[in-house]
């Protein structure tokens, strides 16, 4: 029998298959809290820039090839052409957007996005999955509320 494919939407789906409540955190107050917009700003003040450059870039070798394509012809050495040094510079470009994401992202991203989860733990303690003392902390498959004496 296929598996279904549709999300699963009423409450006796929501838990796990061990019987576990699966956490239910308010996505919609993290968005408001002011780490989560810095978070928010920060991400688009790269990813924008990046993708209208890369866009750019790419759009312009394309313009290039089919306006000008005597220049993209031209020989650079030997058997290499324009269009031929162009179209590798995509692949650098690519490079040095995802490096230069990367870095920023260690530098910049995750300390911001761990300052959002902070202030998140912070104020809902009880929500937090995995953490000692939540109210998602049980062994996994095992549901009871008795004392590790009574069993």
């Amino acid at each position: 029998m296929a598996e279904r494919l549709t999300p699963r939407t009423d409450e006796a789906d929501r838990s796990t298959a061990a019987g576990r409540e699966e956490p239910q955190i308010d996505w919609s107050a993290i968005e408001q809290e002011a780490e989560f917009q810095e978070l928010v700003r920060a991400r688009r003040s790269f990813v924008i820039p990046g993708t209208i450059f890369f866009l750019s870039w790419y759009m312009g070798f394309i313009v290039l090839t089919a306006l000008a394509p005597d220049f993209m012809g031209e020989r650079v050495y030997e058997g290499l052409t324009v269009g031929y040094v162009l179209a590798l510079t995509q692949f650098l470009m690519v490079l040095v957007l995802g490096i230069m994401y990367l870095r920023k992202s260690a530098k910049e991203f995750d300390p911001l996005a761990e300052k959002a989860i902070a202030r998140y733990v912070e104020e809902h303690p009880d929500d937090v999955p995995g953490r000692p003392g939540s109210r998602f902390d049980t062994p996994s498959g095992d549901t009871t509320t008795e004392p590790e004496a009574v069993r």
